[in-house]
């Protein structure tokens, strides 16, 4: 049911390093540098800021257990696609690949790609005007790099990782040493910014988008060395890690800062270090920054151009786009083609678009995925699965039930944003059909 025997096919160069880092690398963004402030005006003191933290962790982290077993029950490229297909058939396949070829993959990376050149500009002084060019080039570099095969771009996504990791440890490091040993104001109320009822609930869902980006290692299991002991072990160490620099940050964030402070800032990461360091101290933040949002989108292009080229093999888009380079094996036209429409995006659209746009999709596709763990225990209940998550089926109903009253709140609290991003997969079925009428002809 895949292309796994397709010549030439992926090489499995992956280890649980590699594995790791591409998780770590796929779900820190921008988003832990911006989003805990969102967080604290929804909360009411320190003690719910960090526990809506740490629950949309272990939230996602049963996800993550999800897809592990997905991951090694079919260990090829495609991810989420993959499964939809097998499970529910080609339209639902082609619908939320339609939607992750034209929304998801290339809207996250464009709007991440802008707040990189955002703060590689203001950590180089450089005007306004560069920062679309700045994106663009970045964009045009990471594609080039995958071209020539995964262990480049394994080896460029590891660097960046451990550097996001490295920026997450200054700021804890920063938060600790202003906070003088007096840890006890982490958890005092705060009383200048009043909290409504039942805001606890709307401050999970900035959390729950934070931790997204988790399913990338999925996309790229065809090339994951013993995919069935290796992408268990690098989906929990890679998240487990990822958990705990996200609550070490906010911990950082309300020692420097306080919960007013945090809650009244617009760039929390930069404030932290303005504090102790001044401007200089701010730029330092920005390259930090600009590094995080950098490796982000060297793990979606090539995640995305793994499902852009599993359904080119299945005759989902253009059979061009299949192709898998003989000598690199890389799908080189789809890098092509995602880098190119990614560039369009950044051309077009601005950082808030680009990512409201998105999201309702992308965790869409993560209930309807992890929901096809029911059809796979159910159609294959004596096939052999190296890995099962744990407690089924709690785990992945718990998951599917959370992310959809996510959805659910998201459309209510923006129907534009929401209406959009389902408009766009809807679109999907007319085209699909046109698609099945001209590949008849």
């Amino acid at each position: 049911m895949t292309n796994e025997t397709n010549s030439p096919a992926y090489l499995r160069r992956l280890g649980v390093w590699d594995g790791a880092m591409i998780v770590v690398g796929g779900v820190i963004g921008a988003g832990i540098f911006r989003t805990p402030a969102t967080v604290a005006e929804r909360t009411a003191s320190g003690l719910p800021l960090l526990a809506v933290w740490v629950l949309g962790g272990l939230l996602t982290l049963t996800g993550v257990l999800c897809y592990a077993e997905l991951g090694s029950r079919r260990p090829y490229a495609g991810g989420i696609y993959l499964y939809i297909r097998e499970a529910f058939g080609s339209l639902p396949g082609f619908l939320f690949g339609w939607a992750m070829a034209l929304i998801n993959y290339p809207g996250s990376v464009a709007a991440v790609a802008t707040t990189f050149a955002d703060y590689f500009c203001k950590a180089l002084d450089l005007p306004l005007p560069w920062v679309k060019p700045v994106g663009v080039a970045a964009i045009v570099f990471i594609v080039g790099v995958n071209l020539t095969g995964i262990r480049a771009g394994a080896m460029m996504q590891n660097i960046f990782a451990v550097l996001k990791l490295a920026a997450i440890a200054m700021l804890v490091a920063v938060g600790l040493v202003l906070a003088h040993g007096h840890l006890g104001g982490v958890l005092a109320t705060d009383t200048v910014h009043p909290v409504p009822g039942g805001a606890f609930v709307g401050a999970l869902l900035p959390v729950l988008f934070t931790y997204g980006g988790f399913h990338y290692l999925n996309d790229l299991a065809g090339e994951v060395r013993d995919p069935q002991r290796t992408l268990p072990r690098a989906l929990l160490l890679g998240m487990l890690g990822v958990v705990l620099a996200y609550v070490l940050a906010n911990v950082a964030y309300l020692t420097g800062l306080g919960h007013a402070g945090l809650a009244a800032s617009s760039a929390p990461a930069a404030d932290l270090m303005r504090r102790l360091f001044g401007e200089a101290g701010a730029k330092v933040m920005a390259v930090g920054i600009a590094c995080s949002t950098f490796g982000y989108c060297s793990i979606a292009i090539a995640g995305g151009a793994r499902v852009m080229q599993t359904m080119g093999a299945d005759g989902m888009l253009f059979r061009a786009v299949g192709y898998i380079d003989p000598r690199t094996r890389t799908p080189q036209v789809a890098l092509a083609v995602l880098g190119a429409w990614t560039v369009v995006l950044v051309l077009w659209g601005n950082f808030g678009q680009l990512v409201d746009y998105t999201a309702v999709g992308e965790w869409l596709g993560h209930a309807v995925g992890i929901g096809t763990l029911f059809w796979y225990r159910w159609k294959f209940v004596d096939e052999p699965a190296p890995y099962r998550v744990p407690l089924f089926p709690l785990m992945p109903l718990v998951f599917v039930l959370t992310v959809t009253g996510v959805i659910v709140a998201t459309a209510i609290s923006s129907p534009h944003d929401a209406g959009m991003s389902l408009l766009i997969i809807a679109l999907g079925a007319p085209v699909y059909w046109l698609w099945q009428w001209w590949q008849r002809r």
